[in-house]
Parts: structure tokens; C-alpha cells; sequence
């Protein structure tokens, strides 16, 4: 009878306990972690300020988990019923927004519900995630018609985005899509062609001395054809239209079909365009303009030194000389505060966050629930990088939130949407795979 009685709380504990039992709480309480960390932060780079925003933060975070505990609850299949509804849903709020949307800065990315700016662009990401891993969950992308598929479903919400202009989250798009590809068996030739374009348009806008060119726009740079040569070989060995060298002719005038569209664009850009794309590599030439958040983002990073100023210390940061330190710039505060040990602590977690993500995408018990976690690692992967090299001065200025530690409202919800669905994935695994 005393064994009985002394075995019920215990027995309690594990009925409320059971439904999360197999959630990965590492995870979980990390990325609360980082949430709780980028609330103080923000409250530091507001304090001379008097402004509130580091509140919003914390209660959409706290909002956020409790969304994220209920996700982890639900069984992650049942997405698979609706992942048409959400993909109409997505493609609906995207043109919605640009018919009825609100404008600020130059671009039309916000709906306003009950008061509240929604962007729904940031939904958007784990909502293609959801219909990426429903395409690819029984059908490898080891064929070309599977990859072709995938793009076709994700070129209408890329478009939509891209034309807000949102080149932030149409990037995102991209990270998202390669990932999924190459965790579904396809090509990494084929991967490594899709993005070749882009590349061959960097390559071709540089010019040398020994730069032939025919007309304004048919230039013909030595990097170009380089790198068109070489995509030619790796389409030679990777497409499957060999017969009369079609696939390295095909792969090769892609690539310099590319670089001349680029220059093309690139001559039709104004001058504030060009200088926003390749201030980051010489900021200093314009101080005052397109180069002055990074040029003052390196400069309060580089004042931390080893171990920072300490927190609401940092004169950078308390002087609000960072423009939009709270939001793309917030990596800057913790680089000033609290050091290069500190920035190296918040790396630090956010690679363990990644590798959790990649250990539930190998040992989930189905190929949907891997695809999904493996999204949803593509999504915060490049956001990181490209968030902290642009606050190095690495990356050009993207506009691209550090996950869980910048302010804003869409993208901290839609981030504990994507941290719900995944522990789902890991709640409910140990099942065989359909494929390998």
C-alpha cells in the first residue's frame, strides 16, 4: 500500500509527460535559450531609446513555444493531408499582399491584421517546407523529371516573393529547395548546374584587361568562360542527354546565357542598387551610404575585442550608431558586449541546434518526417550565415534575420512553427524508411 501511494506522483509526472516523451528537450530548450538571450539583447541596443520592441520579442517567443509544444504533439503526417491547402494558402497571402499589402521601405511584404503587420513571405518558407517534404516523401529526386517537379511547385511562391521585392526570403527559397533536393537523392551535378547561372553572372561582371568584347552587352571575360567550360564538363558526366554532346552544350550555354543576362541587368541597374551589392566589399567608399550599417557593425564588433564591454556597456550599441541593430544587426551587440568569446558561444549553440535538426532528419521514422527537419536545418543554416557574414562584412547587406535572436513578429512565429513540426518528427519516430 505505501509503494502504491509513493508510486503516484511519479505515475502523474509521466501522464502529463507522455505525450512530449520522445521530444528532443536539448533542442527545444536551446533554442528558448537563444530566444530568452536575443530578448536582453535587443533590450540593450533600445535602452537609450525607451522603446519596447525587446518585450514584443520575449511575448511572441513565449507564444511561439507554447505553439511549438502543441505542434510536437500533433502527429506530423497529418500535414500530408493538407499540404495542397497550405501550398493554395501560401501562393493566396503571397498575391494578396502585393494587391492589399502595406509599403514600407521600398517593398510591399506586410498585411495588416488586428493592427499587426503579417508577412506572410516568412510563413511561406516553412509552408513550402511542408509541400517540398509531401512531393519528395515517396519519390527520390534521382531523376530529372522528380527535380523538375519540385521546381516547377516552388517557381509560382519564389516568383511571387521575388517580385515584392523580397530578395531575403526568394534566397531563402533557394537554400530551402537545394537542401531538400540533395537529401532526396538527387544529382549534386545537377544541384551544382542549377545554382551555375548565378555564379556565371558574378564571374562574367568582372572585367579585365584581356575582357573581349563584341557589343555593350556580348562580353567575354576569361572567368566566365572558365566556369561555362567547366559547367559544360559537369554536364557531360552528370545529364543523361549525351548523344551528340547535348548535355555539356546544353549545361555550357546555360552558363553563358547567364553571364550575359547578368550584364545586361547589371547595366540597367541605378547606382544605389549596384553600390547596395558590392558595398560589402569595399565599404569604405561610401561611408555614409550604402556602406555605413556595415562599416559601423564591424567597427562595434572589432571593439568588443576578447571578452566585450559587457552587457548594456557597449557604446556602439547604447549610442544607437548601428542602424537596425535590433533586427539584421543584432549579431553586431553581441560582438561589442560580450566579445569574440561571446559570438563563439552563440555559434557555438546555434551549430549544436543544427546538428539536433540533422540527427531527427537521420532517425526519423519516415522519409516525410526527414525531409521535413532537413528543411527546416537548410532554412536556419543559411540564415545564420549569411546573417552573421553580413554583419562581418563577408556577405552583402540581405536583409536577413539572425533566427530566434532578431526582432520580428513572422519570422520568430514561423520559426517556432518549424521547431513544433520538427520535434513532432522527433516524438513520433522508429518507423522503417520507404527509401534510402
Amino acid at each position: 500500500m505505501l509503494l502504491k501511494k509513493a508510486s503516484r506522483p511519479n505515475s502523474r509526472w509521466n501522464y502529463w509527460l507522455k505525450p512530449w516523451q520522445q521530444v528532443d528537450w536539448l533542442l527545444f530548450f536551446l533554442i528558448v535559450g537563444i530566444s530568452f538571450f536575443g530578448g536582453i539583447m535587443i533590450r540593450s541596443t533600445e535602452l537609450a531609446q525607451g522603446l519596447v520592441d525587446w518585450w514584443w520579442h520575449l511575448l511572441v517567443a513565449g507564444i511561439g513555444t507554447v505553439i511549438a509544444l502543441v505542434l510536437a504533439r500533433i502527429r506530423y503526417e497529418n500535414f500530408l493531408q493538407f499540404h495542397w491547402f497550405t501550398y493554395g494558402l501560401t501562393n493566396f497571402s503571397l498575391i494578396a499582399v502585393m494587391l492589399i499589402g502595406s509599403k514600407a521601405k521600398g517593398a510591399q511584404r506586410w498585411i495588416s491584421i488586428l493592427g499587426f503587420n503579417v508577412q506572410p513571405s516568412e510563413f511561406a518558407k516553412i509552408f513550402m517546407i511542408i509541400t517540398l517534404a509531401a512531393l519528395l516523401h515517396k519519390t527520390t529526386a534521382s531523376t530529372l523529371p522528380a527535380v523538375f517537379r519540385v521546381l516547377a511547385f516552388t517557381v509560382v511562391p519564389w516568383a511571387l516573393v521575388f517580385l515584392q521585392p523580397d530578395l531575403a526570403t526568394s534566397l531563402v527559397f533557394g537554400a530551402i529547395v537545394l537542401g531538400m533536393l540533395y537529401w532526396a537523392n538527387a544529382n549534386p551535378g545537377w544541384l551544382v548546374l542549377l545554382i551555375s547561372p548565378i555564379i556565371a553572372a558574378i564571374l562574367f561582371s568582372i572585367q579585365w584587361p584581356f575582357t573581349i568584347a563584341f557589343t555593350k552587352y556580348l562580353v567575354f571575360g576569361p572567368l566566365g568562360l572558365i566556369w561555362a567550360v567547366a559547367m559544360g564538363i559537369v554536364g557531360w558526366q552528370t545529364l543523361p542527354w549525351r548523344r551528340y554532346g547535348l548535355s555539356a552544350i546544353g549545361a555550357w550555354a546555360l552558363n553563358m546565357l547567364g553571364g550575359e543576362i547578368s550584364i545586361f541587368l547589371w547595366d540597367n541597374l541605378k547606382p544605389y542598387q549596384k553600390n547596395r551589392l558590392t558595398s560589402f566589399l569595399n565599404p569604405d567608399t561610401d561611408l555614409l551610404g550604402t556602406g555605413y550599417h556595415q562599416y559601423q557593425s564591424r567597427i562595434a564588433i572589432g571593439a568588443g575585442e576578447w571578452f566585450g564591454w559587457g552587457l548594456n556597456k557597449g557604446p556602439m550599441t547604447q549610442l544607437n550608431f548601428v542602424p537596425e541593430q535590433h533586427t539584421d544587426f543584432i549579431f553586431s551587440s553581441v560582438g561589442e558586449e560580450f566579445g569574440f568569446i561571446g559570438c563563439l558561444v552563440l555559434l557555438f549553440v546555434f551549430a549544436v541546434v543544427c546538428l539536433r535538426l540533422l540527427h531527427i532528419a537521420q532517425n526519423a521514422k519516415d522519409n516525410f518526417g526527414s525531409l521535413l527537419a532537413i528543411g527546416v536545418l537548410s532554412m536556419i543554416v543559411f540564415q545564420v550565415i549569411v546573417n552573421v557574414g553580413m554583419n562581418v562584412g563577408l556577405a552583402p547587406v540581405a536583409g536577413i534575420p539572425l533566427p530566434w535572436m532578431s526582432y520580428g513578429r513572422s519570422a520568430m512565429l514561423t520559426n517556432f512553427i518549424s521547431l513544433g513540426i520538427v520535434e513532432s518528427v522527433a516524438n513520433y519516430r522508429n518507423r522503417k524508411k520507404y527509401w534510402s
